[in-house]
């Protein structure tokens, strides 16, 4: 009986034993994940889930989205203070450099070269053209790798365009092209809207430096704490955005509301992310006929668009959390998530294997509004920000004047050296 006893209790041990070593093979990580834009959600979870299915061995947990790229750097700023950053966020292409070197200050960033160099070799080079793995670059180190890529384009009511004579094949190129026709628009029936660009209600300044990228010009000189839109540029700018209401019958409301305008047929031309394609395009249906153009340049040789989006990086220095967050960077930067995120979205797909026949190549045949943004990326530059730290602040004070000058409060003569003003004093 005894010898039963014992080898009860020894099969006890060992059954014990067997299932600690199976929960600890089994052992899940799980890495906090921060991105920006509540609406995002729907191309985020799904590969969350997607990348789950592959990896069971690792728990993606998402904190609460934040408002906008913007208010995303404030939170992982304060964050920072408190040692809670997430293991890994994706940063508005803009605020990147900033929020990098404020952290590197802290010892509290992680730069990839060492992760890149680990993978196969030519990893880099065969999934990413260079202009856009420089955007997740600082200093010459790589501490991101570009998640999502974006162009303004316009979005085009191909019905409203022919009711006033025009072509939806060949749209103006240059802005005042643009707004003649979007006058004609208005016009024709004084319910519709022209066109739309909000530069006054966008949460950044992507929409402002479209307006001074496209002229061939800098948001800060070279080398300097000065802006480099002062003088023809800043008030060729300014003149459009007011121009825009003026005569191009824009109507100002927020991006949603402008967005919803133009789905439902009210608005000739909405100027806008290509993030915003499968929204609108569902919207529409079969409303109307709807197209794509590309961003209008009035500098033809030395204009551009700035590029939009993000590049995901990771915070934790902890080994296990590190490779999973490495995993998974490397999962929603591959061609497979990006083809997600594009079908879903209308983003530029920021891995080069993408495009191809595998993945987007008959996408891009059967939607080629989509295409649209990937055919002026010879002309993107970078979304930039300002020197000192101050970037989102200069630019809710930038909108400001931009505001009053679109609503007719201050002339845009008078407008400039104010803007010139709250741009360069915040970034002294």
């Amino acid at each position: 009986m005894k010898l039963l006893k014992r080898i009860g209790l020894a099969l006890g041990v060992s059954s014990a034993m067997f299932a600690a070593s199976q929960a600890h093979s089994q052992q899940v990580t799980a890495i906090d994940v921060l991105y920006c834009y509540p609406s995002f959600a729907r191309f985020h979870e799904p590969l969350a889930q997607e990348f789950m299915k592959l990896h069971p061995e690792i728990k993606i947990n998402f904190r609460a989205p934040a408002a906008s790229y913007d208010e995303g750097h404030q939170v992982m700023l304060r964050n920072a203070v408190t040692n809670q950053l997430p293991d890994v966020y994706y940063s508005g292409y803009h605020l990147f450099g900033e929020l990098v070197r404020k952290l590197e200050a802290r010892g509290q960033t992680v730069p990839l070269d060492p992760l890149l160099k680990s993978e196969t070799a030519g990893f880099s080079k065969t999934n990413f053209a260079p202009r856009l793995l420089a955007l997740g670059q600082v200093d010459a180190k790589q501490y991101g790798l570009p998640f999502n890529a974006s162009s303004p384009i316009m979005y085009v009511n191909a019905d409203l365009v022919k009711g006033v004579g025009g072509d939806p094949k060949k749209m103006p190129t240059d802005w005042d092209g643009v707004i003649r026709l979007a006058g004609k628009i208005h016009s024709a029936n004084k319910d519709n809207n022209g066109m739309s660009y909000d530069i006054h209600a966008w949460p950044d300044d992507w929409l402002f430096q479209g307006l001074v990228y496209q002229q061939g010009g800098t948001l800060v000189k070279p080398g300097t704490k000065k802006a480099g839109f002062d003088g023809a540029v800043g008030l060729r700018a300014l003149q459009l955005s007011r121009r825009f209401i003026t005569e191009g019958g824009m109507q100002m409301v927020d991006w949603d509301q402008s967005r919803q305008q133009f789905g439902a047929g009210k608005t000739g031309m909405f100027f806008s992310t290509p993030a915003q394609l499968k929204q609108v395009t569902d919207a529409v249906g079969g409303r109307f006929q709807f197209t794509t153009a590309r961003f209008p340049l009035d500098n033809k040789a030395k204009g551009g668009v700035p590029t939009g989006g993000n590049a995901v990086m990771t915070f934790t220095k902890d080994p296990a959390k590190q490779k999973a967050s490495w995993e998974f960077i490397k999962f929603v930067t591959s061609p497979q998530a990006q083809k997600i995120v594009v079908e879903m979205t209308g983003y530029l797909p920021t891995n080069q294997l993408a495009i191809s026949p595998e993945y987007l190549g008959p996408f891009y045949d059967a939607n080629p509004n989509f295409r649209t943004a990937t055919t002026q990326i010879d002309k993107s530059l970078p979304w930039a920000g300002y020197p000192g730290g101050q970037s989102v602040r200069i630019w809710r004070a930038q909108r400001d004047v931009v505001g009053a000058v679109m609503r007719g409060e201050k002339t845009p003569e008078a407008a400039l050296p104010e803007l010139i003003k709250v741009t360069e004093d915040l970034m002294e």
